[in-house]
């Protein structure tokens, strides 16, 4: 089925892209011109993204938590003064 009528892209070349590595409206934009136009396939192309796991974004969420920060401790509360 088309995703993007003004340039004739379909859902299976947007997943096409996605597992080459496009994860964003803006990466699949840049690869094929969908969304480019009227914009009026970009939802589609989110919601495309969103369901269908792109092979860069899991890699990424465990970098991602592998450097957060560590939590800080705690600090007491200083009593205010009276």
């Amino acid at each position: 089925m088309y995703v993007c009528s003004c340039f004739g892209i379909t859902e299976q070349q947007v997943r096409e892209h996605a597992e080459a590595g496009a994860c964003t409206p803006r990466q699949i934009a840049s690869a094929c011109k969908a969304g480019t136009d009227c914009g009026s396939c970009v939802r589609r192309i989110q919601g495309l993204l969103g369901r269908d796991a792109c092979p860069r974004r899991e890699g990424l969420a465990r970098q991602l938590a592998a450097e957060a920060p560590a939590p800080a401790a705690a600090v007491p509360a200083v009593p205010a003064a009276v």
